[in-house]
């Protein structure tokens, strides 16, 4: 039966569609072959919707079928490599948290590549800060009411990351190193085993994406605790920074945005840095992406190098601060 749930989601993707061809243009090379846009996550977290977004929306534009391609696991690291190795003619992309990029070499011994020197930042689409999300389980409604609650209860306490070196677990060995409580990390190879787990009870924390923040607090199961940002969040506008809070050096935004692998042609990056800047001013994708949890924020090639950059000094200064040792 044709249900008005069906009949709302068919209108979205026919509005989505229309919407789309309204912006298309000539294809941005010779050549018809698709455009592979690579995600370091499973298919269905927030990472991976926005991609798909993109894509839907870029196809048009550019003039070649837009494929997520998602290969997930290591922290993204999986994803990079596969970037790393393609050629840089503009057809293979990487949509993902800059952040990812610029911390995994500061934090994994299996990292070979370098941010700046082995990607080319093409376009920042978003920002959105990490959130301390807390299961309700946990008796605990405010950061030092958890602290407390931890040092009462040594090793009790699990926290969860997409991977080992990713940004979830060194801020979670910040914030047990500043607090001097014992918690013991649970890594993952995306987040909706992490949501799943969490919402069960068998993980009690997680400082997760801006979009899972956002996708856990609407089931009621959680308490949103702190933002990881250098101020507060127009997305959580009640949430103190983890500053505020008392944990310091983790003042940092997460951008996300496209990624190619090095040496791109100027005139390529170009192309796809306008198409996403096009994508990005359509008032359909800006509510999408803030349904989903980030804000959306354009940037060019050149600014959203210099966010790389800073990113990479900042995960540097950030390691080294807490002690923390490859693994």
């Amino acid at each position: 039966m044709f249900t008005m749930t069906d009949k709302h989601a068919l209108n979205r993707r026919h509005f989505l569609a229309a919407s789309a061809f309204a912006l298309a243009g000539p294809a941005f090379a010779l050549g018809d072959k698709p455009l592979r846009l690579l995600v370091g996550y499973p298919a269905g977290g927030g990472t991976d919707l926005q991609a798909r977004l993109l894509g839907q929306f870029l196809s048009p534009l550019l003039g070649v079928p837009v494929v997520v391609d998602n290969r997930a696991g290591a922290g993204t690291m999986i994803a990079a490599n596969e970037l790393v190795r393609s050629a840089p003619d503009g057809y293979t992309l990487m949509y993902t948290p800059a952040s990812t990029i610029a911390q995994l070499p500061h934090t994994m011994l299996a990292v070979k590549y370098e941010p700046l020197r082995d990607f080319t930042p093409v376009a920042q689409c978003a920002l959105g800060p990490n959130v301390l999300v807390l299961q309700k389980s946990v008796p605990a409604t405010s950061l030092a009411e958890l602290v407390d609650y931890a040092k009462k209860n040594p090793g009790q306490l699990n926290y969860a990351s997409q991977g080992i070196g990713t940004s979830a677990h060194v801020f979670g060995e910040m914030l047990a190193r500043q607090a001097g409580i014992d918690i013991v990390h649970v890594p993952y190879k995306g987040a909706s085993d992490v949501a799943k787990d969490l919402l069960a009870g068998r993980v009690q924390m997680q400082f997760a994406s801006s979009s899972a923040a956002e996708a856990l607090a609407r089931t009621g199961q959680v308490r949103l605790l702190g933002v990881v940002a250098p101020g507060r969040s127009s997305l959580f506008p009640d949430l103190k920074t983890m500053s505020e809070l008392g944990i310091q050096g983790m003042d940092m935004d997460t951008s996300l945005g496209l990624l190619g692998p090095a040496q791109m042609p100027a005139a390529v990056v170009a192309r796809l840095a306008e198409a996403a800047r096009t994508v990005m001013a359509v008032p359909q994708v800006q509510n999408e992406f803030r349904i989903g949890g980030v804000d959306p924020r354009w940037a060019g090639p050149a600014a959203f190098t210099e966010t790389v950059r800073e990113a990479d000094a900042a995960w540097g200064r950030l390691i080294a601060a807490i002690g923390y040792r490859k693994q």
